[in-house]
């Protein structure tokens, strides 16, 4: 038996990139997995069950853990995302900040991880090597889906054929989604003649997306093409994707760059940028991507979009043909290893 941590899911409202891992694992996981939140006693399970974990912790957050891992009544495994919160301090929520090291550390006291991307894999093993962690559990690297529920994948059509460059971009609004440069090189394209409309979909950090939220508003003044959606459903959301021209991620971090499948899944190319985990989705097809992550590059690089419909024509085919990962695919390598 699988049971599957919700602690912290339980009460998320938002639908970041950790919500959308939990709850869709746990949909296709289906009567395999059955929810749990600490503390998780051992009358819950048996010595052969498992506890998975998609979630963010700490021994403060969660007392007793240290001490549950040190006695293990039963078998614990995690999903791992990501070291952001350790390599930019400086824009990351505070708690996270305070609390990843801990987290990343105990990570090596359980009994399976997977990684989220080869990247993140990577960044992992070179934390317990860098913190002299003497024995860790072995890393695996599991594909997280495009799929959406509901919504079939779009295989040949999709892309806006308007004369207009229709940009969709979707994720908080703060420093490391970097919505900044694409603003700029919209701006860029705008004072060259082209017709450009760029949609912003996602909540505004209340950290650090306070001057980007600023920026956005005063642009829209003169700019009708620009709108910045806070909330948005799944069903608006694939409605908004497959009336673009294009996606764009410009994000200086992340651990796997998922809205980068998902718009493949919904049969639209991408423009993002050429960090590690990103470019390991994007190495598959459908995706330009802005090498050096400038302002320049991105300019030039949905000029292309906008003005070269053989490039574009290839792109959409690229994003309707090549394979995509499910989340069924991820519960059955969870169910695999764990059952």
């Amino acid at each position: 038996m699988i049971l599957f941590d919700t602690t912290s899911a339980s009460s998320w409202k938002h639908a970041s990139g950790l919500a959308r891992v939990s709850r869709r694992l746990l949909e296709e996981l289906g009567p395999a997995a059955r929810v749990a939140q600490w503390p998780v006693v051992p009358a819950q399970a048996g010595a052969n069950d498992w506890i998975l974990t998609p979630e963010l912790f700490s021994e403060a957050e969660r007392p007793g853990l240290t001490a549950f891992l040190e006695k293990r009544p039963f078998r614990i495994a995690a999903i791992y995302h990501d070291a952001i919160p350790i390599k930019h301090p400086l824009i990351t929520w505070p708690k996270s900040v305070e609390r990843h090291p801990a987290y990343m550390k105990l990570l090596a006291s359980f009994d399976r991880v997977w990684a989220v991307s080869h990247a993140s894999r990577e960044e992992l093993l070179r934390f317990w090597k860098w913190q002299g962690v003497p024995s860790h559990p072995p890393v695996e690297v599991i594909p997280l889906g495009a799929d959406w529920p509901h919504f079939p994948r779009a295989r040949g059509g999709a892309g806006n054929p308007s004369p207009v460059l229709k940009i969709v971009t979707t994720g908080i609004l703060e420093p490391r989604k970097n919505q900044g440069v694409l603003l700029d090189a919209c701006e860029s394209l705008r004072r060259e003649g082209l017709e450009v409309e760029l949609h912003l979909v996602g909540r505004v950090n209340p950290h650090f997306g306070g001057p980007i939220e600023k920026r956005i508003k005063a642009l829209s003044a003169t700019w009708p093409g620009l709108r910045h959606h806070k909330e948005m459903g799944d069903a608006g959301l694939a409605a908004l994707l497959r009336s673009a021209t294009v996606t764009a991620f410009p994000s200086i971090a992340e651990g796997c760059g998922l809205p980068l499948l998902e718009s493949l899944w919904m049969g639209i190319p991408c423009v993002c940028s050429d960090i590690a985990a990103v470019a390991e989705n994007a190495a598959g097809g459908g995706c330009l991507v802005v090498r050096g992550n400038a302002a320049d590059g991105w300019a030039e690089a949905l000029r292309q979009v906008a003005t070269d419909k053989a490039l574009h024509a290839r792109l959409v085919s690229e994003a309707a043909e090549r394979e995509l990962p499910t989340w069924a695919g991820a519960a059955a390598v969870l169910r695999g290893a764990l059952t």
